[in-house]
């Protein structure tokens, strides 16, 4: 390689981490933009929409039943009116008709244009993401995930990416703008303190098309994972606020606050569902594209390595999750916790098997 093409490359890398810096900046104004959009948000009349909460099932039902009306809230020049919250029903034996809370805005104009402003900044955040992403590949001439610093802010900016697909799809998951971009943000944080690595070419068993293949869909399906997992813990939080509700109980105002806006516990459980079961046959994909360019790369499709149990222990997790929804009838809390453990064997296998755990895949590390 010439002094000239080392020297483009070098610039490339630094454009690349100054994207990825410029980046966090701007989900960090995103941050503050959600927190902005709950905080404003608590200070509407949600017990509107939240009346079937505090009544009784019955009469709850029977709101469901004669529809629940538009949000309207006053503006300067009259009366807007918002998205009307739709009711949902488990399917569960002993389920509470509940509908979905108005988000994290709750229903007053204040609040939807913070959440209206937190949207764009994460979208911008994601273009100069992705940006850095592509400007890392160039600086190697390579897929951009070569090691685990890479493949950190690629499964970031792929999970806000499908994030921001599925808001333009017109799907009801603007309460998962606060979460995503914190977790995005510890991400980063960790992907720049931590596991950076300077670019460098790749040891001679990554050099291959299966690079584009195998690991492209790994980053994929973690990503989507996480977007279900998050779904799953928020269900639990707001399965114990319904269900306190049932019995009488009196939450704490903050509670009741977050808890009320949120998509009732069954459109939870059923979006966590919905997106492990959408992605899980792309994760079976990833194990055995793994396996043939294990077959190409060292002679053996599999040999019991670290990342090749846990990447079988998280489909067999995953599986047990879809079967038992299926044929058992699990659904709620206990397909909720199979649900993420399912995700925590996946993190520990980024993690843990990578850092603390040798094999044939060791060289994916720090």
């Amino acid at each position: 390689m010439t002094p000239l093409a080392v020297a483009t490359d070098e610039h490339l890398a630094q454009i690349s981490n100054y994207l990825i810096y410029s980046s966090m900046a701007v989900y960090m104004l995103a941050f503050f933009a959600h927190i902005a959009e709950w905080i404003f948000g608590s200070r509407s009349k949600v017990g509107r929409t939240a009346a079937a909460l505090t009544g009784t099932s019955k009469a709850a039902g029977a709101a469901g039943a004669a529809g629940v009306p538009a949000v309207q809230v006053r503006g300067k020049g009259g009366t807007a009116v918002l998205d009307r919250p739709e009711v949902v029903t488990r399917s569960a034996a002993g389920s509470r008709d509940v509908p979905d809370g108005p988000g994290a805005a709750g229903g007053t104009e204040q609040g939807d244009l913070y959440g209206r402003i937190a949207i764009s900044l994460t979208a911008l955040a994601f273009i100069i993401e992705a940006a850095g992403v592509v400007a890392r590949a160039m600086s190697v001439q390579r897929a951009p995930w070569g090691n685990m610093y890479e493949f950190s802010i690629t499964f970031s900016t792929v999970a806000v990416g499908a994030y921001l697909a599925l808001l333009a799809l017109k799907k009801n998951v603007r309460w998962l703008g606060l979460i995503l971009v914190t977790t995005v943000l510890l991400d980063l944080g960790i992907a720049v303190t931590w596991l950076y690595t300077a670019s460098d070419q790749l040891v001679p068993a990554l050099h291959s098309y299966w690079l584009w293949i195998h690991v492209s869909t790994a980053i994929f399906c973690g990503a989507v994972f996480y977007i279900g997992a998050a779904g799953a813990v928020l269900y639990l939080f707001r399965d114990s606020y319904e269900a306190r509700l049932a019995e009488g109980g009196t939450p704490g105002r903050f509670a009741t606050s977050v808890m009320e806006r949120l998509p009732s516990a069954a459109s939870l459980d059923k979006f966590s569902y919905r997106i492990n079961a959408a992605v899980f046959p792309l994760w079976t994909f990833t194990i055995v594209a793994g396996a043939i360019w294990a077959g190409d790369a060292w002679g053996r499709y599999w040999g019991w390595d670290p990342k090749e149990v846990w990447s079988f222990v998280t489909w067999v997790a995953y599986a047990s999750y879809l079967h038992a929804r299926a044929t058992a009838g699990w659904k709620g809390r206990k397909a909720a916790y199979l649900a993420l453990f399912a995700f925590a064997c996946w993190i520990w296998n980024y993690y843990g098997v990578n850092i603390l755990l040798n094999g044939k895949h060791s060289y994916a590390g720090i």
